[in-house]
């Protein structure tokens, strides 16, 4: 039976991948490594946590001492290493702990998986590093992003992210460690904190309260369910070659606004609750991803589309309804 360690998994798309792994295979087992910062809920994992293939162990990526530990007592097969500082608001005032948790947490991870892992059982390991496609940068109306674009960061968080893709690179070119990268596109769905896009404006909307849109609200950006988003990297876990990177996107280019009033109708609010708000610092105008790769090489494609996906994700917060209202107090 394989042990992954998952890093983040008490978080948005960790804890997802954590209820899709124990739910759907009966050969692994998943050690949860989590700090619990704000963003990371133990209760998006009460579905399995009475599960004996699935353990919990509170502690910090950047802790060299205590990743060594986990290592030492575990023989981990593969990581999945989700755990990060996401949020582009805050990485713009508080850059310094995107850094620290985002290259600094990643390296720690690699290095010492790199020294648990022996040269005799190399190649039967996996690293897989998800990180964004923010690390492109920005697109105009037209092109796509392939795993071949030049990386571009235009925020501390985006910076931080194409920072640590660089070293999980550099670990396969310099150590041949069997690392490899996904770059996803906007998630959304179950156990999303309610800081981002979706969830806020669904929350809002709820509560009555205003939502804010950025600028125009004409930013594009391509909206993965979450779902689909850990089939492909457990895909990846599986078939990944080391030392790739696969794109993982949803086939869904959707403006903001129109995501907004697409909320609105569903709940039956009045667009009067938008509220056009400051612009975001270096707020990249259009994302769009090109996921023929991963759909050619390893067999997987996104099956959700947006508006089935939506109308999912707004029935589950309108039927979990304690577990967001605790977020907000």
């Amino acid at each position: 039976m394989k042990k992954i360690l998952v890093t983040g998994g008490a978080g948005f798309i960790g804890s997802n991948f954590v209820i899709h792994m124990i739910k759907s295979r009966n050969d692994c087992r998943i050690v949860n490594y989590d700090l619990l910062t704000y963003a990371g809920n133990l209760d998006n994992l009460n579905d399995v946590k009475d599960d004996p293939r699935y353990s919990f162990v509170k502690g910090d990526i950047c802790d060299q001492s205590a990743v060594k530990k986990l290592f030492d007592d575990n023989d981990f097969d593969a990581v999945v290493h989700f755990a990060a500082e996401s949020h582009v608001d805050k990485s713009i005032t508080g850059p310094a702990q995107f850094v620290t948790t985002n290259v600094l947490g990643t390296q720690v991870l690699l290095q010492t998986a790199r020294e648990a892992w022996t040269a005799t059982d190399i190649n039967t390991k996996r690293f897989i590093h998800v990180s964004t496609d923010e690390v492109y940068g920005t697109l105009g109306e037209t092109g796509y992003f392939t795993e071949s674009t030049p990386l571009a960061p235009n925020s501390p968080y985006s910076a931080s992210k194409a920072g640590s893709d660089l070293l999980a690179r550099a670990y396969f070119e310099t150590f041949s460690f069997p690392a490899i990268i996904t770059r996803c596109s906007n998630n959304y769905g179950p156990y999303q904190f309610p800081e981002k896009l979706i969830p806020l404006m669904i929350t809002n909307a709820l509560n009555n309260k205003p939502l804010p849109v950025y600028g125009d609200g004409l930013n594009v950006r391509d909206w993965l369910y979450v779902q689909d988003h850990c089939q492909a990297v457990e895909t990846v876990l599986n078939k990944g070659v080391p030392g790739e990177v696969y794109n993982i996107g949803g086939n869904n280019e959707k403006r903001n606004i129109d995501i907004v009033k697409l909320i609105l109708s569903e709940l039956g609010k009045p667009e009067s609750l938008i509220t056009f708000v400051q612009d975001r610092l270096g707020h990249d105008r259009r994302y769009a991803i090109d996921a023929s790769k991963i759909k050619n090489e390893l067999g997987w494609e996104p099956s959700v589309n947006f508006e089935d996906g939506i109308r999912d994700a707004i029935k589950w917060y309108l039927s979990n309804e304690s577990w967001w209202k605790k977020l907000l107090q």
